[in-house]
């Protein structure tokens, strides 16, 4: 994977980050420096440097109750005269505080370590910048010009008192802060990302995207801009749209934003003009990477054209065989053929790459449980599980089989129970389905209907599992509601409007239904096909 696609599809996962806190502490590595750590403070229960060096590791690792355990009994027991030692306890207590969205008692360790070392930048930054968090903006205020008083040249504190300006209404002053801050650093990518941030404040959303390509520009590798780009575009995809065909009518041979609006169109299903995006990159010679005929094929695959998709993805592996991706894109277009025995062999390929590779495990399973082999697709999805504890996908599947395939409906509901019980409540945690599966109708409808009202989304995911979720229910008036409402505003997943069968994440209770394919009819051109229209 070439470094502006891997870039490009890290900063796609960072909009919805999960953590693996437990299996870092787990590392063979981590346990024994904790087992140090144990020994050190068995031997002296009062070794406060022992404390604060384990307080770090916890935190490190997201543990942030163990951590502040340990950073109490570092600051209490402690002497008085280990001044920059106490900073630094200070410091990392008001850090794991805000983790755990205590702020304002984080505000009283910043204060603790400013009064220890009232000359410490970082402390007063830390400390603005807390204040303005807590919408105390005359506090920040003063903090960001006391940074400014020390350092004129400070891009921090002109951009920390352009968003105060921001916040009291003073846009004027707000944009001579941020244009200052870039005047001062021209060639650094992220000073326009930092100038973005304040022009999204503003309601500015056109000039954060304009910002965030010269970001990009200045530094194709700057992780944060194509983060922040990827963001906005799922609150205001026209405007991060119009911004690189801005950037592309200005610079029309730069096959880096082609393939950066691709990959954006592709994510929020657009997938023609993503095809055309890509096709252009490859008729132009714009960009030379053989990801860019894997990326063609999996917009072939969701379009439901799995001959098209077949041929990128084989042209792809022609190139490359060691990417894993490639394998399981194959494999999930070999299962909608209905090729199942050379899907597995891909879905292996791909494991022999990388044994711990969830996506692969997870197209395995599904393509066990199509040929009967249901305990081993409960093993894998299993694998799945201990890979990453927070995958409602895996627990919701593995109680569907057990539940409709195994005949143990006791065991499948600890799975449901478990999907339910995780973190997340957004819309890929999957939540509704599992009360579903629990008979749990109520609960099922409040947890969709909740996120539809407050989506921020506007690519028609959200409603394509609305209608899932009434399809199910048996809410078929609903059901088609919500689905002429996904088809509206682009979801474009054929395969999944059509074949997606997967527990009960699919609208197959629908699919026999005149008004579906009517539906599917009028929107035919949404993914570049005639569909029939079948007659009532």
């Amino acid at each position: 994977m070439t470094s502006i696609r891997k870039i490009i599809f890290i900063a796609l996962l960072c909009v919805t980050p999960l953590v693996y806190a437990q299996k870092g502490l787990d590392a063979p590595m981590t346990k024994a420096v904790m087992n140090v750590y144990k020994q050190l403070l068995a031997e002296d229960p009062t070794d406060y440097e022992t404390y604060y060096r384990r307080a770090c590791e916890y935190y490190k690792h997201n543990q942030y109750n163990l951590a502040l355990n340990d950073i109490n009994n570092a600051i209490k027991y402690i002497p008085g005269e280990m001044t920059d030692t106490r900073i630094e306890q200070h410091t990392l207590r008001a850090n794991i505080y805000i983790q755990m969205d205590s702020l304002d008692k984080a505000m009283f360790d910043l204060n603790q370590a400013y009064a220890l070392d009232p000359y410490s930048y970082l402390t007063l930054y830390q400390k603005a910048n807390l204040e303005y968090q807590l919408g105390d903006f005359q506090n920040a205020k003063s903090d960001y010009t006391r940074l400014l008083r020390t350092n004129s040249r400070s891009t921090e504190a002109l951009i920390g008192l352009a968003r105060v300006a921001v916040k009291e209404n003073n846009l004027g002053l707000a944009n001579e802060y941020i244009d200052k801050a870039v005047a001062i650093s021209p060639s650094d990518a992220d000073i326009y990302v930092r100038r973005a941030s304040v022009k999204t404040l503003m309601g500015n959303d056109n000039g954060a995207v304009d910002d965030l390509i010269i970001a990009i520009s200045t530094d194709n590798n700057n992780t944060k801009a194509l983060h922040e780009l990827v963001k906005m575009g799922n609150t205001n995809y026209s405007a991060v749209m119009t911004g690189l065909s801005n950037a592309i009518r200005q610079a029309p041979n730069v096959g880096m934003f082609y393939y950066i609006r691709a990959v954006i169109a592709e994510y929020h299903f657009n997938y023609i003009a993503a095809i055309s995006d890509y096709k252009k990159i490859i008729k132009e010679n714009l960009y030379n990477y053989y990801g860019i005929y894997a990326s063609l094929a999996d917009c072939y695959y969701a379009l439901g054209k799995y001959d098209e998709a077949l041929d990128n993805i084989d042209f792809a592996l022609a190139g490359s065989t060691k990417v894993k991706s490639y394998f399981v894109t194959k494999a999930k277009i070999l299962r909608a053929l209905n090729n199942n025995a050379d899907a597995i062999k891909n879905a292996n390929d791909a494991l022999n790459l990388d044994a711990n590779y969830n996506d692969a495990l997870k197209i395995k399973a599904l393509l066990l449980c199509d040929i009967d082999k249901h305990k081993d697709a409960t093993a894998l999805l299993g694998e799945i599980s201990l890979n990453d504890p927070q995958n409602a996908f895996a627990m919701i599947m593995r109680g569907w089989i057990l539940e409709k395939e195994m005949k143990q409906p006791a065991y499948a509901k600890n799975f449901y129970q478990r999907a339910i019980e995780l973190e997340a409540n957004n819309l890929m945690s999957l939540k509704g389905f599992a009360h579903l599966a629990l008979g749990n109708i109520n609960e099922a409808i409040d947890w969709i209907e909740a996120i539809v009202a407050n989506t921020q989304q506007h690519d028609g995911k959200e409603y394509y599992y609305a209608t899932c979720i009434y399809a199910w229910v048996g809410d078929y008036d609903k059901a088609l509601d919500y689905m002429a409402k996904a088809l509206d505003k682009g979801y474009a997943n054929y395969h999944d409007w059509t074949k997606t069968n997967d527990a009960n994440i699919n609208v197959s209770p629908i699919r026999n239904f005149p008004e579906f394919n009517e539906l599917l009819h009028k929107y035919s051109i949404t993914f570049d096909r005639q569909h029939k229209k079948l007659s009532k």
